[in-house]
């Protein structure tokens, strides 16, 4: 009886078989070889070319691919050379070759660095760089070494990422994420896939994808901005790319904001005022004002802020636009209106005693305010969004199409998408219409006892217990949870965070308060700010509380509180910073 194939193989061969499956009309000829010649090729070649495929990079030296279910590799190799998938004689460049070869290795190949031992290996690559210009065979370069290693090249690598592209719908997730199901250390919502919920609908989406792929990565390349021609040329690169899908079109917008940052950071005003008006990704209107700023078109930004004012994208940046306009219309001559107001939230300071052990200010204030009938936890943004996750598991795998394109998804892909709310409306409403009848209980204990481990865009399954639980349950108010749901749905990308950091709970009076803490010399952020005011404004109960170390001196503390508001003013003043 044969032996059965490495877990690995097994995994890479299951992909196919969907990609085969959900993908065969979109599928190119010379994919569909690979997926033929694939089957066919001896299994030490299957599994060797699966093994570097999944490690990092293209070049392998064969004396590092050590696998006992594979045996040699050079003999495993020979199929996958006949098919023209490795190329066992590269040419290799000066880099390529430092990035195989160890330092002792390279004191030998190159006995002049010998007089520079304590230097690092890329302080002797710009050293030989100039010496050695031309790239040549692996052989050649180590002529002076004994052994007779040799190096593969992975030449069917960019097939594979293309079908790793389809599969997975993105080229940050590999294959070692079916290990790590395999081994369980993550579990996936089970989401049934129609034909209708593919990542790609056409073999044009396959390469608008893979096209701005490569734009971003030229936009981290430092020679990209070495000329403003060659911005323009990225540009120009990232107008050209054609597609009417949805969640495609969005990675271009947020292409184009980055490339408007890249801009800014280099004082090319006009460039990135172009860019901008380009992009749709949130935050690009706001960056537009920044920059008409800081190049001195102070009208022009007051009136975009003013526009911005009126018809806010998000409270993110009604609250930004309310910290710009005063200067604004300062700098404008024109009437100031009156400054937005947070609304009034508690606040007050205690001194507490310096822990034995180091820990972080917040557990040291929980573990300070709590008592056996009023426990304190430190939840931060993990209690709320579980919470709203347990009770909305069903829209959230809701198996729509644009949302799951494989078993290893830990939510939806178009999660931060302007429509995920409406495209599930009639879902939410009914999760949310339990906050009113009183069954939402029974939902989330359903959920956190069927789901438990899951993986979830909003569930902190370590930070969770039954007890947490069961006393969350008890003490908020359902109208309280339907609020701070509601307002994540909202914007879940701007609101899963800034909640404060602790919740006290007293069982027997079913009551609680939250509480945001900050240590010596911290300070509130926005998304805090944000959340504390909405909190205020809606009765929820809410405090700031200051927290001191015993063993600090008054003027030290006063110095530090003074330092503290001289900073918030000189922000409140200046604006956010350029991102």
């Amino acid at each position: 009886m044969p032996p059965e194939p490495p877990y690995y193989l097994l995994n890479f061969e299951r992909a196919l078989a969907w990609i085969v499956e959900r993908y065969d009309d979109l599928l190119t000829v010379e994919e569909r070889a690979f997926v033929g010649g694939f089957q066919a090729a001896p299994p030490a070649s299957r599994a060797l070319l699966v093994r570097m495929l999944m490690r990092q990079g293209v070049l392998f030296r064969a004396s590092r691919l050590s696998y006992d279910e594979i045996g040699c590799p050079r003999a495993a190799a020979v199929s996958l050379i006949a098919l023209g998938w490795v190329d066992a004689a590269p040419h290799l460049s000066l880099a390529e070759l430092f990035a195989l070869t160890t330092r002792p290795e390279l004191l030998k190949l190159f006995p002049q660095a010998a007089s520079a031992k304590t230097a690092r290996k890329a302080e002797w690559l710009d050293t030989l760089t100039a010496v050695y210009p031309d790239a040549r065979p692996y052989a050649a370069w180590r002529r002076t070494l004994p052994d007779d290693d040799c190096v593969f090249h992975v030449t069917i690598a960019p097939l594979c990422d293309r079908l790793r592209l389809m599969f997975f719908g993105n080229l940050h997730q590999d294959w070692s994420a079916f290990v790590l199901a395999d081994l369980g250390v993550f579990q996936y919502e089970k989401v049934s896939f129609a034909a209708s919920s593919r990542a790609f609908q056409r073999r044009d989406d396959v390469d608008a994808y893979l096209a701005l792929h490569a734009c971003r990565a030229a936009l981290d390349t430092p020679q990209a901005w070495e000329a403003s021609g060659d911005v323009d040329q990225l540009l120009s690169e990232v107008a050209s790319i054609k597609t009417d899908n949805p969640w495609i079109e969005s990675r271009r917008a947020k292409l184009l904001f980055r490339i408007g940052q890249q801009c800014e950071r280099r004082q090319q005003w006009d460039t990135a005022l172009t860019v901008y008006a380009r992009s749709a990704w949130p935050g690009a209107r706001h960056r537009s004002m920044r920059v008409l700023e800081r190049c001195g078109r102070h009208d022009d930004a007051l009136a975009l802020a003013m526009h911005a004012a009126r018809l806010p994208e998000s409270e993110e940046e009604s609250q930004r636009v309310a910290r710009m306009l005063p200067r604004l219309q300062r700098r404008a001559s024109q009437t100031m209106a009156p400054a937005h107001r947070s609304a009034a939230v508690e606040r007050s300071t205690i001194a507490i005693g310096r822990p034995v052990a180091p820990c972080s200010v917040e557990y040291a204030t929980r573990d300070h305010l709590s008592e056996p009938d009023a426990p304190v936890y430190y939840v931060e943004n993990a209690l709320v969004n579980s919470l709203f996750g347990l009770l909305c598991w069903e829209p959230i795998f809701a198996a729509l199409p644009g949302a799951f394109f494989h078993p290893f998804q830990r939510g939806p892909a178009d999660l931060h998408a302007p429509d995920f709310r409406s495209r599930r409306a009639s879902q939410f409403a009914h999760c949310l219409a339990q906050l009113d009848d009183g069954t939402y209980r029974d939902t989330i204990s359903s959920h956190w006892q069927t789901k438990f481990g899951v993986q979830s865009p909003f569930v902190f399954w370590g930070a969770l217990s039954d007890e947490l639980l069961a006393v969350a349950l008890d003490c908020l108010p359902a109208m309280h949870l339907k609020l701070c749901f509601e307002r994540l749905l909202d914007d879940i990308r701007g609101n899963r965070s800034g909640l404060p950091d602790l919740i006290r709970f007293w069982p027997a009076e079913r009551r609680y308060e939250m509480i945001e803490v900050k240590g010596p010399g911290d300070r509130l952020q926005d998304n805090q700010i944000r959340w504390l005011d909405y909190c205020v404004k809606h009765g929820m109960p809410v405090r700031v509380l200051d927290v001191r170390w015993t063993d600090e001196d008054t003027d030290h503390a006063a110095s530090d509180a003074h330092m503290q508001d001289a900073d918030n003013a000189r922000r409140d003043a200046s604006g956010a910073e350029i991102a």
